[in-house]
């Protein structure tokens, strides 16, 4: 679906992408439509890292992934959202994973994510340019769970715009405070827990990220010199795992594949 000069396997393949995914489901959860299928339809509680893993292994299919690979995985996400749907109990309507308004935000809300970490601690360059390249390229994306095109943001311009069209529909609920606790201070398996002492850089930068009135709604405090602390701890760290980690099997698979047919 993307090709090695896009924008998105630029930031798709930054270590970054792991503060923006936090961040991304920080903000998700104030959409007390979008938290109520969370709470009653997934065992994030019980797994979080399983469930970031199907994540990351969907990103990295949808980027890197031949078109028949994406194809096959927005499929199997939307058989899925089929069996997704039922009452939220903090506003008492129905919600449906299947909700173009639905899909829409959660789609939004991670790709404003994925930018906001790669241009405040990726290792390379995003312009305005590139920005709007991203988000242009994304919607391709969105349409692999059957979002309309003409539904999705395709520029920072209208990013801004669809955010401030869904400002009034946010609010907190026990179930979203919940959900950031686990996001903020995940378990840590046994394997990794060496990890503990510097585990709360990513989510302390995700929520860096946000804006502060939705910080506010989570109840995450925040003063200045916390940001510029957890700046310098983040990009130490993501820099780190860009000299240490190899590229993800799909990264290499697709660089393979791109190599011969030049």
């Amino acid at each position: 679906m993307f090709a090695p000069d896009s924008v998105t396997w630029r930031v798709h393949a930054d270590p970054a992408m792991l503060i923006g995914g936090m961040r991304a489901l920080l903000v998700q959860a104030l959409h007390p439509l979008a938290m109520a299928g969370v709470e009653q339809h997934s065992d994030y509680r019980a797994d979080p890292w399983g469930r970031l893993q199907r994540t990351v292994e969907y990103v990295l299919t949808t980027t890197y992934g031949t078109l028949e690979e994406a194809q096959a995985a927005g499929r199997i996400v939307q058989a899925v959202h089929k069996r997704v749907n039922g009452t939220d109990p903090v506003t008492g309507k129905t919600y449906s994973a299947e909700d173009p308004d639905l899909l829409v935000w959660v789609h939004a809300v991670e790709v404003h994510s994925f930018l906001s970490a790669y241009r405040r601690y990726g290792s390379g360059p995003c312009s305005d340019d590139d920005a709007d390249r991203y988000l242009a390229e994304q919607v391709t994306a969105a349409t692999l769970v059957g979002v309309d095109p003409a539904l999705v943001p395709s520029s920072v311009a209208d990013l801004r715009g669809y955010f401030r069209s869904v400002d009034d529909e946010l609010r907190p609920s026990p179930y979203s405070r919940d959900a950031a606790k686990v996001v903020l201070n995940p378990p840590l398996p046994l394997p990794i827990r060496f990890l503990k002492p510097i585990a709360w850089i990513p989510g302390a930068a995700a929520a860096g990220l946000m804006p502060r009135r939705l910080r506010a709604m989570h109840g995450i405090p925040w003063v200045p010199p916390a940001d510029a602390a957890v700046r310098v701890a983040a990009t130490a760290l993501t820099r780190a795992m860009g000299l240490v980690l190899p590229d993800p099997p799909h990264v290499r698979a697709a660089k393979a594949r791109w190599s011969e047919a030049a």
